[in-house]
């Protein structure tokens, strides 16, 4: 993983903390399973310890992918940059459809932050490609599974 992977502070705190649920709870958790299962007995038909060895095989994978993740991590804090409503990693913008005038809001954020319903699209999604480098004031047509779509940037705001 030699490319950087950009992430707001808040996505690599979150990361951090999973982290650390996983080596001090999790782990341990079912290290003391695999050590109980095997006190049954023929471990070829316990199936509370393949699961348990399953379950471990899937927390040393996540701890193997968030450390990865963090050595590789770009941290981006837009709070501390100037307002020049420019749309970049970590803003968030606020949308006006010009077919429907709904508005809505997204901020950009990292693939491993994205959840649409809180709002925050992932920087390699469509939408935010179309976005990044625009200003306030510009429309931006955004390809959708739907067609095309005319967003006006009302607001870029660098929360």
């Amino acid at each position: 993983m030699a490319d950087r992977v950009p992430m707001t502070k808040v996505g690599e705190s979150r990361l951090r903390e999973e982290l650390q649920r996983l080596k001090s709870q999790d782990r341990p958790r079912v290290i003391a399973a695999i050590a109980d299962a095997r006190e049954h007995g023929d471990l070829k038909e316990n199936a509370e310890y393949h699961a348990a060895r399953e379950q471990q095989s899937f927390i040393e994978g996540r701890i193997q992918e968030i450390e990865g993740k963090l050595s590789a991590a770009q941290v981006i804090d837009v709070t501390g940059i100037e307002n020049t409503g420019k749309v970049i990693f970590g803003t968030t913008v606020h949308l006006l459809n010009m077919d429907t005038d709904a508005q809505v809001v997204y901020q950009i954020v990292g693939e491993d932050e994205a959840d649409i319903k809180a709002g925050k699209i992932s920087v390699s999604s469509p939408i935010a490609r179309a976005l990044i480098g625009k200003n306030e004031g510009d429309v931006v047509a955004i390809r959708v599974p739907s067609g095309t779509v005319e967003y006006e940037i009302e607001q870029v705001e660098y929360l």
